[in-house]
């Protein structure tokens, strides 16, 4: 599996990841007020199964287990990415690059149609041989 392919599964599963803890968050928390104005609205009967908290240790825990997921599937991106090739080389180096690979696929092209021609000669000569071959 090549760099990018790795590089792309990463951060799908970095993708995954969140909205399994958005979740997780939504669904395992308690309802609790933060501010002095926050209201607890009350739960209708067909909404009590949004929510199933959870003890706050267990809870918390969670968030913890979560978050550090998300921190090592966050390093392992950071380490595909810098073995990306042309992190390290200016637009400049990378233009000679391209160029010097253009002139190998050209020297390349350039024998490929030799040997064309070669096998079209020898195919031709190969010819010539068996029209004068006479049957005894």
């Amino acid at each position: 599996m090549d760099r990018l392919t790795q590089l792309q599964d990463a951060v799908d599963q970095l993708a995954q990841q969140f909205v399994a803890g958005i979740h997780f968050a939504h669904k395992r928390h308690d309802l609790e007020v933060l501010g002095p104005n926050d209201k607890i609205r009350s739960v209708k009967p067909e909404e009590e199964n949004d929510v199933d908290p959870l003890p706050e240790e267990e809870f918390r825990a969670g968030l913890v287990e979560l978050s550090r997921d998300l921190i090592l599937k966050e390093q392992q991106i950071e380490v595909l990415i810098s073995t990306l090739p042309g992190l390290d080389s200016s637009e400049k180096d990378q233009g000679q690059s391209i160029r010097e690979l253009e002139e190998e696929l050209k020297a390349a092209e350039e024998q490929r149609l030799d040997a064309i021609r070669e096998k079209e000669r020898v195919t031709k000569h190969l010819d010539e041989i068996l029209k004068s071959v006479k049957r005894p």
